[in-house]
């Protein structure tokens, strides 16, 4: 898989986990969690549809207001990615 497409598979699937999150943990809107956790609504909508990249920050935020771990985010994140997707080619 080329560069490119990777990048847009990991940002697609990073937004899928956080709106998950979001929806299944937070009790808000995006508005809510924007404002109440200092997050760009904008980029948070962005991110969520997998047209820009994440940063940590952002997703730690995200766990928290959720209250859930920021290793649980990476496991869902994991299983998203599914077992073939590989950050390094071999």
């Amino acid at each position: 898989m080329q560069h490119k497409d990777k990048l847009k598979t990991f940002k697609e699937k990073i937004g899928k986990t956080i709106k998950d999150i979001r929806l299944n943990n937070y009790n808000g809107s995006i508005n809510k969690i924007a404002f109440e956790y200092d997050i760009d609504k904008g980029n948070l909508s962005k991110i969520e549809r997998g047209l820009i990249g994440c940063t940590l920050v952002t997703a730690w935020k995200i766990c928290e207001a959720s209250n859930i771990k920021f290793s649980e985010f990476a496991k869902k994140l994991e299983d998203n990615l599914g077992e073939n997707f590989q950050l390094i080619d071999e």
